[in-house]
């Protein structure tokens, strides 16, 4: 089992019990944050240490407080983790149910294991870990029910997801236009996003922009 892990989840309830679930697996050094800034601190003095963290487990969605933070969020964490320390073994425990943004934490994020929050969730978290350490990928826990070989999301590019985000925001096409060229993001022509779009609504059978947007939500892509 792994000798060291680190939880980033910021509820204490949650936190008691996988902690309690983290003991009842052996787990010699379980170390626990609510922030996601202290959870990379954390990681990186363990390098320091040389005493590094064998998994992370942490949750997507951290509240905001009184508190100023860098990182805001588990993708986040993960992201800035991955680059201090690229094989970690990271299993996600979220009630995020998108099947999207699952995949995209698989495939971008290099997660090994995703369960969702629910009624048998610690008892799933414990599978997950078990399932981790035994070099298992894609675990997935068993409410969730989706094909990874699936690629038709994934045929959505990070371009299409800026469209789609600015679109939600009500920026119109030379808004766009025009931050697209802020941020050097190409194409950025009026006429090109505009292909984009419509190219958008007909891969989701959307009557509108506003229906696109809809759609675009509800898959968990903006």
């Amino acid at each position: 089992m792994f000798k060291k892990i680190l939880v980033a989840e910021d509820l204490d309830s949650i936190s008691i019990a996988v902690i309690q679930a983290l003991e009842e697996l052996n787990v010699p050094v379980i170390d626990h944050v609510k922030y996601c800034d202290d959870g990379l601190n954390k990681v990186k003095k363990a390098i320091m240490d040389n005493e590094p963290y064998d998994l992370l487990i942490t949750d997507l969605s951290f509240k905001k407080d009184h508190r100023k933070t860098i990182l805001n969020g588990g993708e986040e964490l993960i992201e800035a983790v991955n680059e201090v320390q690229p094989k970690i073994k990271k299993i996600v425990f979220s009630i995020e149910d998108k099947s999207y943004r699952i995949k995209s934490l698989f495939y971008d994020l290099g997660i090994s294991a995703y369960v969702s929050k629910g009624r048998n969730s610690i008892v799933e978290l414990k599978k997950a870990i078990e399932g981790t350490f035994r070099n298992e990928e894609k675990i997935l826990s068993s409410d969730l029910s989706f094909n990874f070989n699936e690629k038709s999301l994934f045929e959505i590019e990070s371009y299409d997801i800026s469209i789609l985000k600015l679109l939600s925001q009500g920026y119109i096409l030379d808004n766009i236009s025009n931050e697209f060229k802020a941020t050097s993001i190409t194409p950025n022509g009026t006429s090109s996003i505009e292909k984009r779009i419509n190219k958008l609504k007909i891969y989701f059978k959307a009557n509108n922009n506003v229906h696109l947007i809809a759609i675009a939500k509800d898959f968990g892509l903006i």
